[in-house]
């Protein structure tokens, strides 16, 4: 109980940190639109476009759920409602793969984000928040068993997501450079590299989504058969302990 009251107490600190990040670089990139003149309404469109933006707002909104959940109801669960443990799935699996992503395409690109990145903002997003969430992952209480098919689920947001950026990049005019289109990472960006490096790319981080997605359900299924076999252990005893309290009171 003690390690549960913790740990929902930071699933709201890191939820409080990642609202504060996500603000102080949306209102970089508004400031920095007013100033050179670009249109703020597109600038504010593109930067809720990123799936980084994306899957840590996500994340704050679940991670503050969970924790005002536990201190509301979860003192007295045994593990967490099935809405709250898809929710933790699935942010679990996006933002593991934005620190992915991140870290091993992006770290030395400049994004088309509006502004120059806010540093500490963009490590809390890409760095420190992903971590989280994959520490969260194996140490968060109450966690529930999911069946298989929540894999499915997860995965259906981004694969909507990839739907909206593709149709939509060619529609956008970019407000920094006045290009015909506006795509929120260069390995999406078919003028860029082609339509086959597009599609190689979105090939291969929909295995890393469905991989990841994977090993989130299975963690979950494991500990979650672990506290409802703990659970039914610890009823088959105080059965066996009322019982013998019984005997003994009918011999007395």
């Amino acid at each position: 109980m003690g390690w549960a009251r913790t740990w929902s107490v930071m699933r709201l600190a890191m939820a409080a940190l990642l609202v504060v990040a996500i603000v102080a670089q949306l209102a970089a990139s508004v400031s920095t639109s007013l100033q050179l003149g670009r249109d703020v309404p597109t600038t504010i469109a593109n930067f809720f476009s990123f799936f980084t933006i994306l899957s840590n707002t996500l994340a704050a909104i679940v991670l503050a759920w969970a924790g005002i959940w536990y201190f509301a109801r979860g003192r007295r669960a045994l593990v967490e409602p099935p809405a709250l443990a898809m929710a933790l799935a699935c942010v679990t699996t996006y933002m593991i793969i934005t620190g992915i992503v991140y870290n091993t395409l992006l770290r030395s690109i400049v994004l088309p984000q509006g502004s120059q990145p806010i540093p500490w903002s963009n490590e809390l997003l890409h760095l420190i928040g992903p971590l989280f969430l994959a520490v969260d992952l194996f140490v968060g209480p109450l966690r529930r068993a999911l069946p298989w098919r929540a894999v499915w689920g997860i995965i259906a947001f981004p694969i909507l997501w990839v739907v909206y950026t593709m149709i939509r990049g060619p529609l956008v005019v970019n407000p920094a450079n006045g290009d015909p289109f506006w795509y929120p990472y260069p390995f999406l960006n078919p003028n860029l590299g082609g339509w086959t490096s597009v599609v190689l790319y979105v090939i291969g981080i929909s295995i890393a989504f469905v991989v990841v997605a994977s090993i989130v359900v299975w963690w979950g299924r494991r500990v979650g058969a672990e506290r409802e076999l703990d659970h039914a252990t610890g009823d088959h005893l105080e059965d066996e302990w009322e019982r013998a309290r019984e005997t003994d009171a009918d011999r007395t």
